[in-house]
């Protein structure tokens, strides 16, 4: 847990970070509590999501506990009254399943904010641990800007949109710069995400 909350803390400020566990409300529900929250999500509405939609329509089975998971994850911005909820587009139908049941429950009903996926150095599949295309926050500065510079030339716009923290003027200067200089491009892509979480001297050294 120490080390989850360093790599957040390394983003977010501690100053204003709360980090909260789901167990505290979810875990001490007892049965007849959760059948009072499943009334309030429907069937239909759960095959509105893409891909139970495509495996129900494909007669491919969908547990009971997959079923389950939106409404967990609804139940979350219920109990932290959740104005805004961030995620990829991935979560999309998860925190709308949230914002209805804050409604339903007479509760101001958050804003949903997605953000495109991050493509792993594959450039291929969503980064992720498990697929090993991952860059991790606390990898060592030579470490991160090494894995930059393998990434394919494609993915170094990909990359300077979602990692960098740039302004759309600073995205526009790098993308022409990729296109006249694409290792030299990739090279500043590589330095700013490892000045953003290590500073501006292990940045340079790792260059």
């Amino acid at each position: 847990a120490s080390t989850y909350l360093d790599q957040v803390k390394r983003i977010l400020s501690p100053d204003n970070l709360e980090v909260r566990h789901n167990s505290e409300w979810l875990g001490t529900m007892d049965f007849s509590e959760v059948l009072g929250y499943t009334r309030l999500l429907t069937v239909a509405r759960l095959l509105e999501r893409d891909d139970f939609s495509k495996r129900y329509k494909a007669g491919q089975p969908i547990s009971l506990m997959e079923f389950m998971y939106p409404l967990m994850q609804g139940l979350d911005s219920v109990f932290i009254d959740a104005d805004v909820e961030l995620g990829g587009t991935d979560q999309t139908y998860n925190n709308l399943v949230g914002r209805n049941l804050q409604s339903q429950l007479d509760r101001p009903a958050q804003t949903v904010i997605t953000l495109p996926l991050l493509r792993g150095t594959d450039g291929a599949e969503k980064m992720g641990k498990s697929l090993n295309n991952f860059i991790a926050i606390s990898e060592p500065p030579d470490e991160q800007y090494g894995k930059v510079l393998s990434v394919s030339d494609y993915l170094v716009a990909h990359y300077a949109e979602l990692c960098c923290g740039w302004n759309r003027s600073e995205v526009a200067t790098l993308l022409e710069h990729l296109a006249s200089d694409p290792f030299g491009a990739k090279r500043s892509v590589a330095h700013r995400i490892v000045e953003l979480y290590w500073g501006t001297t292990a940045a340079d050294d790792a260059a």
